[in-house]
């Protein structure tokens, strides 16, 4: 098993997810240039860090969304591999057409930095396997374009199809329904705000944030 992390001009937050899926799982992580075109074979887990991405310029996500390593996610993830996309990578995801929706400004206009309560929507997906029996978890918000948007008909397809995999308990940004994470159809793309990879140990303050990753590589 392994896992690979990219890493695009502005990225603050992949080396941290580096140790997290380390530490986390104890398989080997490699770290990725987004110009690359090619993946390393055999991964069982992509991770689309947070950061500012080329700055944030334009809107967030949507320069890195055209790097070249995007094609070669693609096909990962139309093999199945998981990816997950945390804060600018959830952004990146939805600028992709990876996942359905959008990311919009915080609905209080401020970036928002601070531990924040998730509750699991969905525990019977490939990354929320190992929270059974545990029906909220705590992880770190840090983001200023965090509200995620989806129009109605989005919204109820998501919502009935069991996409929706967190939701704020106090929604922090404004996000429609609360929501915190999403992932694809096929339900091997995950897109969260909230970060995993600063809450993989209890010396962090929660150790929630390690199940998602044990419970990737647990499905593969």
């Amino acid at each position: 098993m392994s896992a690979a992390v990219i890493v695009y001009p502005g990225s603050n937050c992949d080396r941290d997810c580096k140790v997290a899926v380390e530490r986390s799982t104890g398989e080997p992580v490699s770290m990725v240039w987004h110009a690359e075109t090619d993946l390393p074979e055999d991964l069982d887990l992509i991770v689309i860090p947070g950061g500012f991405s080329y700055g944030d310029y334009l809107r967030c996500g949507a320069m890195a969304a055209q790097s070249p390593i995007m094609g070669a996610i693609r096909q990962a993830a139309d093999k199945g591999v998981a990816v997950v996309g945390i804060c600018n990578g959830f952004q990146i995801l939805c600028e992709a057409g990876m996942l359905p929706g959008a990311l919009l400004r915080n609905a209080g206009l401020k970036y928002v930095c601070k531990p924040i309560s998730l509750t699991v929507a969905n525990a019977q997906t490939r990354f929320t396997a190992g929270y059974q029996g545990q029906s909220e978890v705590v992880m770190t918000q840090g983001n200023g374009d965090g509200n995620y948007f989806a129009d109605p008909e989005t919204l109820a397809r998501i919502e009935g199809e069991g996409q929706v995999v967190f939701r704020y308990v106090d929604n922090p940004n404004g996000s429609v329904a609360d929501i915190a994470g999403i992932q694809n159809a096929r339900g091997n793309v995950l897109g969260m705000m909230p970060h995993p990879d600063r809450a993989f140990e209890a010396e962090l303050g929660s150790a929630d944030g390690a199940i998602l990753f044990r419970s990737v590589m647990a499905a593969a």
